[in-house]
C-alpha cells in the first residue's frame, strides 16, 4: 500500500489529503481563526463543582467553561480521590490538558494527567508507568523496545520523574532517535513547568504544533511515499522541524510549486463535496445512506439497483462485503465519532456475517482514529464506537440550514396555506382591518391561487374582508407574513 500526504496552506486555513493507493481516505482541516485545542494546556480556574455528576467546570479563558470528571483528576497527596468535592473546590487553581475540542453545544473536555508527544514517544510528567502502543503487536519488537526505553531512562538522568509510551512510530526505531526524543519531550516539559508557576489564570501554558506540523509528528508512517506541501514558507518550516526531530523522513518532503492547486490534481476537492452528502453509491449500484446526529450517527446499506447474477443471499452479502469497504472509508473521510448503529442488509447465512465483520474490523485497522466493534444486536445492527476528538468534516464546514433548522424537511406548501389560513382568522379576530396581504414564498402563493383559491374564497366570505397575495423571492417555503391592509 502507497500512501501520499498532501498538505494546502493557505493564509486562512490548512488542510490535510491523506491518499491511499490514489483513493482519498482522510481529511484535516484546520481555520486559523478558530484551530482546535486537543493537546493544549492550560491554567484554568474551577468555576463550578456538581457533586451530583461527579465532575466540575473549568474557566480556561475560551467561550464556554470547559468540563472535567473526577476520574480525569489527580488526587492530591492525602486526597481522598471518591469524590469530586474532595479533588477540586471553586475558585481553585488547576492546571489541565484538552482531550477533546468543543463540539456542538458541549464545552471541551479536559484533564489533569498531562502528557507531551512526540515522534516516537509520549511523555506523562505526572507518572512513572513505561508502556508499548497496543498497535505494536510482534513480542519481540514489544520486548525489544521495553528493554530499549529502560536503557534510555537508565542512561538520561534517571533521577527525573515521568512516564513514556512508545508510539506506533517507535516500531523498529534504535536508541539514539529514542533518546533525542527524550531530551526533546523533557526540555519542552520544563518549559512548561516554569510557565505553570509563572502564569495567573486562566492561561494557555502550552499550545500543540499547527496542523502541517503534526501530520509531519504523527501520521508520516513506513508506508508514506511522499508529503506535498504547496506553501514554500510551511515546506521550510517543514524541513526544519524533520531535521530537528525526524531526520530520517527527510527525503519524503516535496514542494509542489505547480499552477493546478494540489487538490484539484489528486480530485481531493470532489471527494469532500461528496464527503458533505447523505447518500454514497456503491459500484455495484447498492448505496449507503448516512445520517449524522448528535447522539449518534447511522448508516443504511440498500442494494439499489444491484440485482447480482445468482440468489438474493449472494447478491447481499456482495453488497454488504462491498459496503463494509466503502463504510470503514466513510468514517475516516468523514471523520465521524462517538456512537456509529450500522444497518447492513440482514443475512440469513452466519458464516456470511462473520466475513462482513471481519473485513469490516480488517479496513479499520488502518484507522488513526480508535475504534470497537461491539457486535450485532437482536434487530441485526452492528454497534462500533470511534474516538471523537475534534469535529467532524461537516460540522467543520457546514451549518445548520437555515430554512429547516437542521431538521432536514420542510413543511409543505400545504401545511403552509392551512397556517396562514389560522394566521388570518386570528388576526380578523383581534384588528379591524381593510384588507390583508400575505407574503410568501413562490410555491406557497401558486398553490393559495390554484388548488386552495376555493378555501380562500370561503376565508374571504367569512371574515368578511379582501386577501391579497404577494411572492417574496427570498423566502423559504416555511416563511410567509399576514400585513394589514
Amino acid at each position: 500500500m502507497s500512501e501520499e500526504i498532501l498538505i494546502n496552506i493557505t493564509p486562512m486555513e490548512s488542510r490535510v489529503a491523506m491518499v491511499e493507493n490514489g483513493v482519498l481516505q482522510e481529511v484535516h482541516v484546520e481555520r486559523t481563526l478558530r484551530r482546535g485545542i486537543v493537546g493544549n494546556i492550560y491554567k484554568g480556574r474551577v468555576v463550578r463543582v456538581l457533586p451530583g455528576m461527579q465532575a466540575a467546570f473549568v474557566d480556561i479563558g475560551l467561550d464556554r467553561a470547559a468540563f472535567i470528571h473526577a476520574s480525569e483528576v489527580i488526587p492530591a497527596e492525602g486526597a481522598s480521590s471518591d469524590s469530586i468535592s474532595n479533588l477540586v473546590h471553586e475558585g481553585q487553581a488547576l492546571v489541565v490538558q484538552v482531550t477533546k475540542d468543543p463540539i456542538g453545544s458541549k464545552g471541551a473536555r479536559l484533564t489533569t494527567h498531562l502528557s507531551i508527544p512526540s515522534r516516537y514517544l509520549v511523555y506523562m510528567p505526572s507518572n512513572d508507568h513505561v508502556g508499548i502502543s497496543l498497535r505494536i503487536e510482534d513480542e519481540t519488537e514489544r520486548e525489544r523496545l521495553k528493554q530499549l526505553i529502560n536503557d534510555c531512562l537508565a542512561s538520561e538522568l534517571p533521577e527525573q520523574k515521568g512516564g513514556f509510551i512508545l508510539r506506533t512510530a517507535a516500531e523498529g526505531a534504535g536508541q539514539a532517535e529514542v533518546m533525542a526524543d527524550i531530551r526533546y519531550v523533557r526540555r519542552l516539559w520544563a518549559q512548561v513547568a516554569k510557565l505553570m508557576e509563572k502564569n495567573t489564570c486562566p492561561a494557555l501554558i502550552y499550545e500543540d504544533l499547527s496542523l502541517a506540523m503534526r501530520t509531519l509528528r504523527d501520521f508520516v508512517s513506513d508506508n508514506t511515499e511522499k508529503v506535498r506541501i504547496d506553501s514554500r514558507e510551511t515546506y521550510q518550516k517543514a524541513q526544519q522541524f524533520v531535521a530537528e526531530l525526524m531526520p530520517e523522513i527527510s527525503h519524503m518532503l516535496e514542494h509542489y510549486p505547480g499552477e493546478r492547486p494540489l487538490f484539484d490534481l489528486y480530485s481531493v476537492e470532489s471527494e469532500i463535496h461528496k464527503a458533505l452528502e447523505r447518500k454514497v453509491l456503491l459500484k455495484s449500484g447498492g448505496y449507503l445512506v448516512i445520517d449524522q446526529t448528535e447522539a449518534m450517527t447511522t448508516i443504511d446499506v440498500n442494494t439499489g439497483g444491484f440485482v447480482g447474477h445468482r440468489t438474493l443471499e449472494e447478491t447481499i452479502f456482495k453488497t454488504n462485503l462491498e459496503a463494509a469497504n466503502a463504510i470503514a472509508r466513510q468514517l475516516r473521510l468523514r471523520n465521524l465519532g462517538g456512537i456509529i448503529i450500522i444497518d447492513f442488509i440482514d443475512m440469513v447465512d452466519e458464516e456470511h456475517q462473520r466475513q462482513v465483520l471481519r473485513l469490516l474490523e480488517r479496513q479499520l485497522e488502518r484507522d488513526h482514529a480508535k475504534n470497537n466493534i461491539i457486535g450485532i444486536t437482536e434487530l441485526g445492527l452492528v454497534q462500533m464506537t470511534r474516538k471523537r476528538t475534534r469535529e467532524s468534516l461537516m460540522q467543520i464546514l457546514c451549518e445548520p440550514c437555515s430554512a429547516c433548522a437542521g431538521r432536514g424537511a420542510l413543511r409543505t406548501a400545504e401545511t403552509v396555506c392551512y397556517e396562514i389560513f389560522r394566521e388570518i382568522l386570528r388576526e380578523a379576530r383581534a384588528f379591524q382591518a381593510e384588507g390583508y396581504m400575505v407574503l410568501a414564498n413562490q410555491n406557497v402563493v401558486d398553490r393559495l391561487l390554484d388548488e386552495e383559491s376555493g378555501n380562500v374564497a370561503d376565508l374571504e366570505s367569512f371574515i368578511g374582508r379582501p386577501i391579497k397575495f404577494q411572492v417574496e423571492s427570498l423566502y423559504s417555503q416555511e416563511q410567509y407574513d399576514v400585513v394589514l391592509l
